[in-house]
């Protein structure tokens, strides 16, 4: 798997998200029986994963890895339930994200889940990423008898 953002390693593109989380699912769920269904509850293992990484006083360069993997598997689940897409960030949304992909939602609006677990890790509860889905503005409500992923 390419490693994002790390020095001498190309960095993944809006295309290379979904089987990028696919695999860190794999990997993740074969060790620890983490409910990471990509389901909008989901998102509150995120949080509590995170809080765990943040109590264990670890450094932020230390667990930047999983730090990343956990926002793209919740831009993950913001694209199968809120239709979103991935996208690659322009140089200046770089320069104000601090990443190079995120998602947009079916409104145009631009958001940062990756962004949003470092700051979780950062500052702690109040930047929760569960909070953040259903603060969302922009997505597209789920029809009944129908998949939110199916939605294009």
């Amino acid at each position: 798997m390419v490693e994002p953002n790390v020095k001498g390693r190309r960095l993944l593109s809006a295309e290379e998200m979904r089987a990028g989380v696919a695999e860190f699912i794999r990997r993740v769920t074969a060790r620890n029986r983490l409910p990471l269904d990509y389901s909008v509850a989901s998102l509150r293992v995120v949080d509590r994963i995170v809080d765990g990484l943040r109590s264990a006083d670890a450094e932020q360069q230390a667990v930047a890895r999983e730090l990343f993997w956990l926002g793209a598997y919740a831009g993950e689940v913001f694209v199968r339930r809120a239709g979103a897409q991935w996208m690659d960030f322009d140089p200046a949304q770089r320069l104000l994200f601090g990443q190079v992909v995120g998602i947009r939602m079916p409104d145009g609006r631009v958001w940062n889940p990756i962004g949003k677990v470092a700051k979780r890790f950062e500052s702690g509860p109040e930047e929760s990423v569960q909070q953040m889905y259903f603060l969302m503005h922009g997505r597209v409500a789920a029809q009944r008898g129908r998949r939110p992923e199916a939605i294009a």
